[in-house]
């Protein structure tokens, strides 16, 4: 099986993470630094780590509000898809809703006695693993 990227964008850093060549598991990668306000994507790199890891599909997390709407964080998310469909047609991409995403990874490094610091450095990444996470984990994936 190829396997999946997973992606937690935000106006600074985009956070990445790699499933597992069975599809099960999402590892962090790395956290890329961008800066979405100036139009720097990062989508080279990712084009890059996509093709040195036989990527097939790569999923987006959508932050949506609770009430189900698209905020402006939902927007950038909606655009940086379609740069990444232009950059890699052959590359299924997949928006995946991640409401309570980076909760739950603030939530993990906290049980893991992380300091601030460290916390600030890993959270995007923790963020991305836990989109990916649970697109592995869910039964319909919803293409």
């Amino acid at each position: 099986m190829n396997r999946i990227l997973g992606l937690d964008v935000g106006t600074k850093t985009v956070g990445v993470a790699l499933s597992d060549a069975l599809g099960w598991t999402a590892q962090g990668v790395t956290t890329l630094k961008i800066d979405y306000d100036e139009g720097i994507y990062g989508i080279e790199e990712i084009v890059r780590l996509a093709m040195d890891n036989d990527v097939e599909r790569i999923i987006v997390g959508l932050p949506k509000n609770m009430n189900n709407s698209i905020g402006e964080s939902g927007e950038r998310s909606i655009h940086f898809a379609k740069l990444l469909e232009n950059a890699l047609p052959d590359v299924k991409i997949t928006l995946w809703d991640e409401r309570l995403s980076t909760i739950g990874a603030e939530r993990s490094l906290l049980e893991a006695d992380l300091s601030r610091k460290k916390r600030k450095a890993v959270i995007d990444k923790m963020a991305a693993v836990f989109i990916l996470q649970g697109y592995l984990d869910n039964p319909v994936k919803g293409d």
